[in-house]
């Protein structure tokens, strides 16, 4: 009972997460802007959303060929098709509030490939903690090519808070700055050490160590360079796929692939914080294409949702396909399951 209890509680903070930012991106919306945001819409080439598709559905692919490598130092080598379809399938379940996408993963190997399901709980811990990582490198190189952006974003705001009353930069700031973050650092860290006996700061503690171990795990894969072609592959896919669909929105198109780092960067959070990326996804791509000199209302409304359903799309066709594809593929020839059956199952009046 406690634990239906549970799974409801889940459903419904999920689905209003949602929810809220579903509200939040299209608040303020009336009658005018509603019409120009269809009219955006309607003149979008909906066309470049093809070259969008295959874009991610190739980086679903060079995702499954990493998790079989993950999977192979566990003494099991399933085949590419399974993991592929059960990565798309993953994809699908996780559009739901409960994000069971990878315990679904799991399930399927298990039960197609023998691959028991515990044993793969440590590749998913390894391949989010790339993800993770990867995240971060593509904030990084945001920071890094984005320079003249995101200062502008930060001005009078963080840049101010480095100057002194001269309005020259603060060296005595900054470095207090560095010492602050690392003595929080150490703090946070003596404290979970300390007080991992705590439910919820165990549970922290679990999630960073289980991120270390996942980075770790990549020492245990035979080709390493090939694990890290695939890992950089996804990413570029990811962001092949954005820049291409901002061609699909006239007033976009001047945006460059350097862009698209930002857009990638913010949307790949929007999916993160909200279930299927849903209203999060739109909303951070139309605050952040602003900052390039793209009106939000309505062309950056118009690509944020044009690109969250690119991708919603490509997990309901592809996912939708694999559920059909699977038992088909792996169902044993006739042949097979009379050679398993055997003449000893039948009496030999009916041989």
């Amino acid at each position: 009972m406690k634990k239906k209890l549970l799974t409801a509680l889940q459903y419904i903070l999920f689905s209003a997460i949602a929810v809220f930012f579903i509200w939040l991106s299209l608040k303020g919306m009336d009658g005018q802007k509603w019409a120009q945001l269809k009219g955006a819409l309607d003149r979008a080439n909906y066309w470049l959303l093809i070259p969008v598709l295959l874009f991610l559905l190739a980086s679903h692919w060079l995702r499954a060929l990493r998790w079989r490598q993950l999977i192979e130092p566990l003494g099991y080598t399933p085949s590419r098709v399974n993991c592929f379809l059960g990565v798309m399938i993953g994809y699908f379940v996780n559009l739901g509030p409960l994000r069971l996408g990878e315990v679904i993963k799991c399930t399927i190997l298990a039960r197609y490939e023998k691959v028991p399901a515990d044993k793969l709980v440590g590749t998913i811990v390894a391949e989010r903690a790339f993800d993770v990582v990867c995240l971060l490198t593509v904030f990084g190189l945001t920071l890094i090519l984005q320079y003249n952006v995101i200062h502008a974003m930060m001005a009078g705001k963080l840049d101010m808070f480095f100057r002194n009353a001269q309005g020259q930069t603060s060296w005595i700031k900054i470095i207090g700055a560095v010492f602050v973050a690392a003595a929080l650092f150490l703090i946070a860290r003596r404290l979970l050490n300390r007080f991992s006996h705590i439910a919820p700061v165990r549970k922290i503690r679990n999630i960073i160590l289980n991120i270390w171990h996942g980075l770790t795990t990549v020492k245990d894969v035979k080709n390493k360079p090939l694990f890290f072609v695939y890992t950089i592959g996804i990413w570029c896919l990811y962001l092949l796929s954005t820049w291409f669909g901002f061609f699909a929105i006239e007033a976009t198109r001047h945006l460059g692939i350097q862009d698209a780092l930002s857009v990638l960067a913010m949307g790949s959070v929007g999916m993160i914080v909200s279930p299927g990326g849903i209203g999060a996804y739109a909303l951070l791509v139309q605050e952040t294409v602003a900052f390039y000199g793209v009106p939000d209302l309505p062309f950056g409304q118009a690509l944020g949702w044009l690109l969250w359903f690119g991708q919603f799309i490509s997990f309901v066709l592809f996912g939708t396909a694999s559920f059909i594809l699977l038992p088909r593929i792996n169902q044993r020839p006739h042949y097979e399951i009379i050679e398993h059956e055997g003449p000893a199952n039948h009496p030999a009046k009916d041989l």
